[in-house]
């Protein structure tokens, strides 16, 4: 039976938190953001990358803004990309100046500000291509969900300091939104195929306190599922007999049923979290119940039934999309790296509702595992799809497994998510902490610093840790004076030892335990130092028996982090290898392009190569050998060359 309630908590804003020490896992990572990943991006949509896919995104606003002459080039949500960038470009300038960044983020903002028209509405692809059919095709055409990530890049935008141009530019597109859409006579009773403006409108509502946005935000999220189905009065208008795509279903919008009557995660799967995370931040704006428990319904369904043990969701390529319970292959897994990025804003809205664990547990899973491994260790290339198996050869040969790159790519055509990526993690910050009244929640364990206020008094807390490759968590408070409050903090899930001391004396969580946080109630001083030691081992891991793709498989896993086994380090036909239930691991640092990962050793079983005869089936037993075996992360397969790569491995 599942509690009921809302409990609120705060996120902590974006410029409140440094992530500190650049020698750090998530150090290096921001400064590969700020040095490779966004510069690299900002170049491809300038189309200024030989050999990459063509983006032309930066280019249709030229034409858009009277600036260049030409087409429309690219798929109806161009402008998303450039939106996601401006985003991600932003955060990286909230704790770190950098004036080729700062340029390249102005030059980007003032040509979408130039391209905007006069009455607020502003979209490349219509104002270039077709301009009588605004808001005509909202199943398909992606209007709201781009000026959805526009509101959030002027969200992010405005926090820099000096910039204000162009959240007042996009408050006009979304003024423009709200005299079109709504329950008032003569405004369209539509809401989008994509769910995205919905939560990017709550973003906009929290900056501005106009409830506008916020009653828009909550028609969106109610009109869904009501019938007539929005979409099929505007295919009437259209005179359109049947959908151009065989996935314009109810379910792949998101528009089957209205959302409290929803029990079940079905259809595409990043519409699906983005509807989700606007449902949860719906939720806690207007104290909704009913939408907070039907949240913990399909939160229960996702995370329990339909993801992966890398936090990939949405199984099926057909459709981007969910299918049945415990459907969960390995080696055909879309696992987009988008839906992870959804199901960790997901994640960090159920936190801020409801103090738990499973939240955190989730949102760390998906972080460090299909996330990341969306993106190559130079920052360069990327992953749409997300498979836990390779075997290169079927890959390229089977239409079935064409989703599946046996390389991660320089660029896509439908590029969402290599932005999507830059912004989650230029934003990284506000996942780790949040805080209530007189508590602050410790969520994701980051070398950083966050600056808070507990009533009048301003509270520095510094976290020291080389999290996730050992547990040892050192926190240390600074006030200027005799404070008392919370302090609540996170034991994962997968931590099955831990030892916690305040000041250097041994202190029993037992009875301060709630929901896996433990909570710290006391004044305290200048220079407290509270350490977290969690015990770090390595754990085979299986999957439920209704799993049935990998039944008598095992994953290897240490702490947050789930690892695979590569050609390049364990020979050719992987299937091959067995892990014995007692095998020990050793961990070793990596080489070359793997230094500063752990990878781990351990001896397996191979199945010996058959008699020469070479018959198909035999009753001839199969002979092993005792072989060394090498694991690393999953995120950072594919960066020594195209092989066979399993997460899931025989257990002996």
């Amino acid at each position: 039976m599942m509690e009921k309630g809302i409990n609120k908590k705060k996120p902590i804003e974006m410029k409140s938190v440094k992530i500190l020490n650049q020698n750090t896992f998530w150090g290096q990572r921001l400064q590969k953001l700020r040095e490779v990943i966004v510069p690299y991006q900002w170049k491809i949509l300038n189309d200024d990358i030989p050999g990459a896919p063509k983006s032309h995104a930066l280019e249709n606003f030229r034409i858009a803004a009277g600036y260049s002459s030409g087409e429309f080039y690219g798929m109806v949500f161009q402008d998303s990309d450039v939106a996601k960038l401006i985003e991600a470009t932003s955060y990286c300038l909230l704790n770190y100046r950098d004036p080729d960044l700062e340029r390249l983020l102005d030059e980007s903002v003032n040509l979408v500000m130039k391209a905007q028209q006069s009455d607020g509405y502003l979209n490349t692809y219509f104002i270039i291509k077709e301009p009588e059919r605004r808001w005509t095709n909202l199943r398909e055409n992606h209007e709201l969900y781009t000026a959805g990530h526009m509101i959030e890049a002027a969200v992010a935008h405005y926090q820099v300091p000096g910039k204000t141009g162009f959240f007042e530019t996009i408050t006009r597109l979304a003024n423009h939104i709200v005299s079109n859409f709504g329950t008032e006579i003569n405004k369209r009773k539509g809401y989008p195929g994509h769910p995205e403006i919905e939560f990017a409108l709550l973003k906009l509502y929290r900056v501005s306190q106009d409830r506008r946005y916020l009653r828009l935000a909550e028609f969106f999220i109610n009109q869904r599922g009501e019938k007539p189905w929005y979409f099929d009065l505007e295919a009437k208008k259209r005179n359109e007999i049947s959908p151009t795509w065989p996935f314009w279903t109810p379910e792949y919008c998101q528009a089957h049923l209205p959302v409290r009557e929803q029990k079940e995660a079905v259809g595409h799967a990043v519409r699906a979290m983005y509807l989700y995370s606007a449902m949860a931040d719906l939720a806690y704006e207007t104290d909704d119940e009913a939408l907070f428990e039907t949240c913990k319904i399909l939160w229960n369904d996702v995370t329990q039934h339909k993801m992966y043990i890398t936090g990939g969701i949405g199984s099926s390529s057909t459709g981007e999309a969910f299918t049945l319970s415990y459907d969960l292959p390995p080696d055909r897994a879309y696992a987009e790296t988008c839906a992870s990025i959804g199901l960790i804003f997901w994640a960090q809205r159920m936190l801020h509702l409801d103090l738990d664990h499973q939240y955190a547990d989730v949102m760390e899973r998906a972080l460090y595992n299909n996330v990341l491994s969306g993106v190559s260790l130079d920052g360069m290339k990327y992953f749409y799809a997300n498979p836990l198996e390779i075997w290169p050869e079927v890959c390229q040969k089977r239409s079935d497994l064409a989703h599946i790159k046996t390389v991660r790519q320089p660029w896509f055509d439908c590029a969402c998510c290599p932005t999507n990526l830059a912004r989650l993690l230029g934003s990284i910050g506000q996942y780790i902490y949040s805080q209530d009244e007189n508590t602050i929640y410790v969520h994701l364990f980051i070398e950083s610093e966050v600056t808070f206020q507990i009533g009048s008094e301003t509270v520095i807390l510094r976290q020291k840790t080389n999290y996730p490759w050992d547990g040892d968590v050192m926190l240390q408070i600074h006030s200027h004076g005799h404070c008392e409050f919370t302090l609540a903090i996170r034991v994962p899930g997968w931590c099955k030892q831990a030892e916690l001391l305040i000041n250097g004396k041994i202190f029993d969580r037992s009875s301060s335990m709630e929901k896996g946080y433990v909570k710290l109630k006391r004044f305290w001083n200048e220079d407290d130092r509270i350490e977290l030691s969690m015990t770090i081992s390595t754990e085979l891991v299986r999957a439920h028996p209704k799993v049935r793709s990998v039944s008598g498989k095992v994953a290897v896993c240490q702490g947050p982090i789930v690892y695979c086994m590569e050609e390049i380090d364990n020979g050719p036909n992987l299937a091959r290898i067995a892990l014995p239930r007692e095998a020990k691991f050793t961990v070793q640092p990596g080489k070359e392009i793997l230094k500063d990962i752990n990878t781990l050793q351990a001896v397996g079983l191979r199945l010996k190569d058959p008699s020469l005869d070479n018959r198909l089936y035999s009753s001839e037993k199969h002979s092993v050998e005792e072989v060394p075996l090498q694991f690393i992360p999953y995120y950072a397969w594919n960066n020594r060359g195209t092989g066979e790569m399993t997460v899931w491995v025989r257990e002996s």
